[in-house]
């Protein structure tokens, strides 16, 4: 099982875990000393909450730009997540699909989301512990983000999607990793790719249907007002 595991432990382009500023992280926050499941919750915390829901310029920037930019979405943070766990010795694959674009309606609005492609690029972390895969998604949506999204929509009690988020109970999402599955998206599913070793390996396959010219608008104006909309939840009081 260790040689089979070894794939899973492996740096990449993307994955690029020997950077120095992941490995003063790793250092600062002395995760290499906890035990193997404290060392997967701090760092799965890490990337949920210190790392905010944000939209980076691309889904194929490597890790440490991942840390640099401060925040991320669920490709990008799942990029520095696995670089992380890698790092510190714990087998993590990912797995692709695609969402419906109105799960990230709110997020989007007006022109950036009628000219978003229908089915978006996503992907979760899947972390072997305990002899078992466990599938961690909920890292995408930092809680501060989250607890003002569901003060914004308090009459909501059942399922919910939009703003970054899909779920059947928007009140109570299983968020924490306490040897179990996490999920904040996986509602909004709408094509399954697979299982892959890397992000590298999955961005190969399948890259998010864009134009050029839809790519360069995304890129320099639509995901800068993404942004700000998901500050503007984020603020508010």
């Amino acid at each position: 099982m260790e040689m089979k595991m070894n794939q899973y432990l492996q740096e990449t382009g993307m994955l690029d875990f020997s950077n120095p500023d992941i490995q003063k992280l790793i250092e600062r926050k002395r995760w290499k000393e906890q035990n193997e499941f404290d060392r997967i919750k701090a760092i799965y915390n890490f990337v949920r909450d210190e790392v905010l829901f944000g939209y980076n310029a691309d889904d194929n920037i490597s890790a440490s730009k991942v840390l640099e930019d401060g925040y991320g979405q669920c490709n990008t943070k799942g990029t520095l997540f696995m670089a992380l766990l890698r790092a510190c010795e714990i087998p993590c694959r990912v797995h692709g699909f695609t969402i419906d674009k109105k799960l990230q309606k709110g997020a989007m609005s007006g022109f950036v989301y009628k000219n978003a492609p229908q089915n978006i690029l996503h992907s979760w972390v899947e972390v072997y512990f305990e002899d078992k895969w466990y599938e961690l998604e909920a890292f995408i949506l930092d809680q501060k983000y989250l607890s003002k999204l569901q003060k914004k929509f308090a009459n909501c009690n059942g399922s919910f999607c939009g703003y970054g988020v899909a779920v059947k109970d928007f009140q109570h999402p299983v968020i924490d990793f306490d040897r179990n599955s996490t999920y904040i998206q996986s509602e909004g599913i709408t094509q399954d790719f697979g299982v892959y070793d890397s992000p590298d390996e999955l961005l190969e396959k399948h890259r998010q249907e864009l134009s050029g010219v839809k790519a360069f608008a995304y890129r320099h104006l639509g995901r800068h007002l993404m942004n700000c909309n998901v500050r503007k939840v984020r603020n508010r009081s």
